[in-house]
């Protein structure tokens, strides 16, 4: 039924200029669409929704994730440089920024509004 259907991510975020900003600038994504409620940044081959809710970053979990594989040290070092904070998690063998288990790495950081997002080594 779904298997062959395009899918997208979507982020619920309080302020559209502020998202656009961080989605945009910070994160480097390209705003395809854009309206008074609604963002559609292409992201890879796939697409990001941003919308205006009064539920942005309520989410406790990940909210988006991207696999950018052996490029993960160069991406955070980027998004470093462009004032992005990264959370640590306790339990996992950190080193720097990064979260390693075995050759798996990965960070997490937020957006404007909370919303957690997360990159990996996939």
């Amino acid at each position: 039924m779904l298997s062959n259907q395009d899918s997208s991510a979507i982020v619920a975020v309080s302020d559209l200029t502020r998202a656009r900003n961080f989605y945009g600038d910070t994160l480097g994504l390209e705003l395809v669409r854009g309206s008074d409620s609604v963002l559609n940044f292409r992201t890879g081959a796939t697409s990001l929704v941003v919308y205006q809710s009064d539920f942005a970053g309520t989410n406790q979990a990940n909210a988006v994730v991207w696999g950018v594989g052996d490029d993960i040290e160069a991406i955070v070092d980027a998004l470093r440089e462009k004032g992005v904070r990264f959370e640590h998690y306790e339990g996992m063998d950190l080193r720097g920024d990064i979260h390693h288990a075995g050759n798996f790495r990965m960070v997490w950081f937020k957006d404007p509004d909370g919303n957690i997002l997360h990159l990996n080594s996939m």
